[in-house]
């Protein structure tokens, strides 16, 4: 059932109202691919625009916090923690990127949590494409949740960037 839309078939916000406050978490992941001299860049630090890993992180943080500002039915939510993991995979040529968010709240950090991870890597995207265009970025996913009625939730089927190719 999709919860987004009303009896009359009209998108509307989902009323959380009698919903209990919770502690809730969502992890995500995603990669980008790239060409193994850029990599190698980020990796050094020679980058000519900067710390491409360390911008990328805080624009991550940004975004989870205005999630709600872009995606039209997700609720403000008050987020107690954003972690921010980038790591750099030279076999793969990639950056992976895994994000953990943590609310207290009567709905789920799901959506914040995958923005994070989309603008991390978007983020890096913009940094390295004036040296590759041909970056991918791929396999971004919700990997667990946790919190509310329905619990503990993990995702088995999530693939690696060598899988994902």
């Amino acid at each position: 059932m999709l919860t987004h839309f009303n009896q009359a078939g009209d998108a509307h916000m989902v009323d959380v109202g009698d919903k209990a406050v919770t502690s809730r978490t969502a992890v995500c992941e995603g990669y980008i691919t790239m060409q193994a001299q850029t990599l190698a860049l980020i990796v050094a630090g020679n980058h000519k625009k900067g710390d491409v890993l360390g911008i990328a992180r805080i624009a991550a943080i940004m975004a989870s916090k205005r999630t709600a500002d872009l995606v039209p039915l997700c609720h403000p939510l008050p987020l107690a923690h954003v972690d921010i993991v980038l790591e750099p995979d030279v076999k793969n040529q990639c950056v992976r990127c895994q994000t953990t968010v943590k609310t207290h709240a009567q709905t789920g950090v799901e959506i914040e949590g995958l923005m994070a991870t989309q603008i991390a890597l978007l983020t890096i995207y913009d940094m390295c494409k004036a040296v590759d265009r041909g970056m991918v970025i791929q396999g971004v996913r919700l990997l667990e949740k946790s919190g509310g009625r329905s619990g503990r939730w993990i995702n088995h089927q999530a693939d690696t960037p060598d899988r994902a190719k």
